[in-house]
């Protein structure tokens, strides 16, 4: 089944989520201190007609899948989807990544069940290395979102990021967008229209660097991080990208910031897209 519509959020906003259906079921919200998994619920939780999209998924024993999603209430979720792999399975040519879905869900477990997954529609398929971004921006998703911490702004944007990609909209320019929104939304983003050194505005004619922990400060000599002009970082708060002083510094700062907040873990489709398209 191919989307065909461009327009994606009417589609996706028909599909609302309805409330969970068992008693005063609850879940940890909070990410941990080092950004890992969050605990599942106490209780069984029954979720349908989520919003959600396939971030990732792998066989789990010889006719399942577990899968990774992206929802729009429920923030990331791990599901187990039985059966998945079997030839005749409605749920073969479903479970696709950048597609958008209604899915549903019951379980108390950091693993749940997967119970219902319908394709909704509205956007159009990422191809060639609109494809390849694409992968990049799940790539993201997994390795810096918690579990069970939702982020709806995020999931909208996400939608938005998706369009442009397949609209052909420049991939360096709709990627630094989102890494800045994935930062921000994940509360490690910081403000860059402070310099916390001194409490005053950021000056566009003086040059910076961004604490990943703090925000931007004046550079020193001895300083290794990106030095970025203040009128870049701007820019990048007013999601600016005309200037291509600002495109080029807001790249090597953003691979700088997310190397922090992943700890060192590589991006294995960053490589692959600095290698082909030097984003």
């Amino acid at each position: 089944m191919t989307p065909e519509s461009s327009q994606p959020d009417d589609a996706l906003r028909e599909v609302r989520p309805a409330p969970p259906q068992s008693d005063n079921a609850t879940k940890s919200r909070a990410p941990s201190s080092n950004g890992g998994r969050t605990k599942p619920p106490d209780r069984d939780t029954r979720v349908i007609g989520q919003p959600a999209f396939v971030l990732h998924g792998y066989p789990y024993k010889e006719t399942s899948l577990i899968v990774d999603v992206f929802s729009r209430d429920y923030g990331r979720v791990a599901l187990i989807a039985k059966g998945a792999k079997r030839p005749h399975s409605k749920l073969r040519g479903v479970l696709q990544t950048f597609q958008p879905l209604s899915m549903g869900w019951s379980g108390k477990a950091e693993v749940r069940t997967l119970t219902q997954a319908e394709w909704i529609g509205g956007l159009l398929p990422l191809e060639k290395s609109a494809l390849l971004c694409g992968f990049y921006l799940n790539e993201l998703l997994v390795k810096l979102l918690a579990r069970d911490d939702p982020h709806p702004a995020l999931f909208d944007h996400y939608i938005a990021t998706l369009n442009e990609l397949a609209h052909d909209e420049p991939a360096p320019i709709v990627l630094r967008k989102f890494e800045r929104a994935l930062l921000k939304e994940t509360g490690v983003g910081g403000n860059f229209t402070q310099c916390v050194a001194t409490g005053q505005p950021v000056e566009e004619s003086k040059i910076y660097v961004v604490d990943p922990e703090r925000g931007p400060r004046p550079a020193h000599p001895a300083d290794t991080a990106p030095r970025v002009s203040g009128k870049t970082l701007l820019d990048m708060e007013r999601e600016d990208y005309t200037d291509s002083t600002t495109q080029a510094q807001s790249k090597f700062l953003m691979r700088f910031l997310l190397a922090h907040h992943l700890g060192g873990a590589p991006l294995n489709t960053r490589q692959i897209l600095i290698d082909l398209m030097q984003l």
